[in-house]
Parts: structure tokens; C-alpha cells; sequence
């Protein structure tokens, strides 16, 4: 019979990160450990800076999303959800102009809870506000494992609803595609396993991540040629670049490379 081992929570966040600003918030902002957090919010996240100034104070992480540049932040709080933070939160989102907003919490109070879920109910579709908890477990005497619970989201139905009311034609039968083209490719077992679900929309493109903030997959509908255009999308690096681009021959397939754009 095989011999399983107890899952166990690690209360104490500060074993693993004895300082929230000086200790998590740099773990936090490395690629392999944002993506952890983008994984769970659903958004492909690129740091900007840590401790980015607004005023005269500092935003955790300042941060935009792969493919669509719009501004995140994110706000780290190793205790109780308080006002004094949802208050910052506010500051920092208007001085950053950003779009998604995100409270990383030890543990949320039923009424912050309330406060996030109320503002997503009654913010256009252009901003979102997401309450995560961090947990650590641990198997035997295993190195510990983060997870982020997500608490509190965009309420996505009741915009994805309000943007079907207001989409024109062209729109709709795009955000329709995206929909039907998720529920055929996520059942092929090869492409689920590299990637994950994105919300549809009704632009005319979709953003994979690939597990890197330097590049990213995109793939567009060119409607005038019934087709799909698939790019990766290299942000400054050069060498990446030239380095995919000499073995080119190895692909085995025809590709177009943009040089100027750094994509293929």
C-alpha cells in the first residue's frame, strides 16, 4: 500500500519571508514567481518596478499586462486586511492611472471582502479589483509551496454582458470566435498543457504567455483571408532574437521575421 503524507499550512508567512518589502515583495516580482500570481488572476504580468513612487509614497509593484500594456498594481499586506490599505489602494491606483488593481493579503475581513466586491459591481469594464490571500504549505519536510487563493474578482459575466449589449456586429462575432476557438483548442491535450484559459473578448487578437516576461504569443483573426496569424512577440532582447532567427532552418516551417518589431 502506498504511504501518503499530510498536506500542512504554514501559518507563519514570515518563516519564509522574515520582511514583507524587503523579502517578498522582490520574491514576488521575479518572472517565475509572478507568474504564480498572474496564473491565478488570469493576467499575464510584466513588473515595471517595485517600490515605484506615487508621490509621496511607494506602490509595492507597478506592472503592466503582456499584450495589452495596461497599468497594474499590486499591493502586498502581511496581515488582516485594514482600511489604512484599501485607502492606499486608491492612491496608488489614480496615481498610476491603473486599470487592474491587486491586494495581496495574509487574510481578508469579511467586510474588505464586501468593499472589493462592491467596487468591481460598480466600476466600468475598463477596471478591475482583485483581493488574493497568500498560503504556504508543506508535505513531510518539503521545501514550502506558495499558493494564491484569489477572493475577490471582476464579476467577468456581467461585463463580458455589458459589452455584448454595446459591441457592434464585427465585435460580437469576434468575442463569438474566441469563445468557440478556446472550447476547441483546450481539448487537445498538447495545447492545454502549455497554456491556459484567457477571457475572451472582441478585439481581434489573443495573448498566450509562455511563462516569460520577455515574450509572448499572439494570435489574430484576419477576417479578409479567413485566417489565423500566430506571432511571438520578443520585447528587448536582441539576443533572443537573432539567436531564434539563426536557426530558423531547424523550425521546419515557413515563418516571417520583423526585424524592426522583434517578432515572428
Amino acid at each position: 500500500m502506498i504511504r501518503l503524507s499530510r498536506l500542512e499550512e504554514i501559518k507563519d508567512l514570515r518563516t519564509v519571508w522574515p520582511h514583507e518589502a524587503l523579502d517578498f515583495t522582490p520574491w514576488l516580482s521575479q518572472d517565475d514567481n509572478i507568474s504564480l500570481l498572474g496564473d491565478a488572476l488570469g493576467i499575464d504580468i510584466s513588473v515595471d518596478e517595485i517600490e515605484s513612487n506615487v508621490g509621496d509614497f511607494n506602490v509595492d509593484i507597478f506592472a503592466s499586462e503582456i499584450g495589452t500594456n495596461r497599468k497594474i498594481i499590486i499591493e502586498n499586506q502581511f496581515e488582516d486586511t485594514n482600511h489604512d490599505h484599501l485607502g492606499k489602494l486608491f492612491t496608488y491606483a489614480s496615481g498610476k492611472y491603473a486599470e487592474v488593481i491587486v491586494w495581496v493579503v495574509k487574510h481578508a475581513r469579511e467586510e474588505h471582502k464586501a468593499a472589493i466586491e462592491w467596487l468591481n459591481n460598480h466600476t466600468d469594464d475598463k477596471v478591475g479589483f482583485f483581493l488574493c490571500e497568500i498560503k504556504l504549505y508543506q508535505i513531510g519536510n518539503s521545501e514550502p509551496a506558495v499558493k494564491f487563493e484569489v477572493i475577490e474578482r471582476p464579476n467577468d459575466w456581467t461585463k463580458e454582458v455589458k459589452m455584448s449589449e454595446s459591441a457592434n456586429k464585427t465585435q460580437q462575432l469576434r468575442y463569438e470566435y474566441w469563445v468557440a476557438f478556446e472550447d476547441y483548442a483546450f481539448k487537445n491535450s498538447t495545447f492545454s498543457k502549455h497554456f491556459r484559459r484567457r477571457k475572451p473578448s472582441n478585439n481581434h487578437w489573443m495573448n498566450f504567455s509562455i511563462g516569460s516576461s520577455v515574450c509572448h504569443i499572439a494570435v489574430s483573426q484576419i477576417q479578409k483571408r479567413n485566417e489565423l496569424d500566430v506571432e511571438l512577440f520578443i520585447s528587448e532582447d536582441n539576443d533572443l532574437f537573432h539567436s531564434l532567427f539563426e536557426q530558423r532552418v531547424l523550425f521546419g516551417v515557413f515563418i516571417l521575421w520583423d526585424t524592426r518589431d522583434k517578432k515572428m
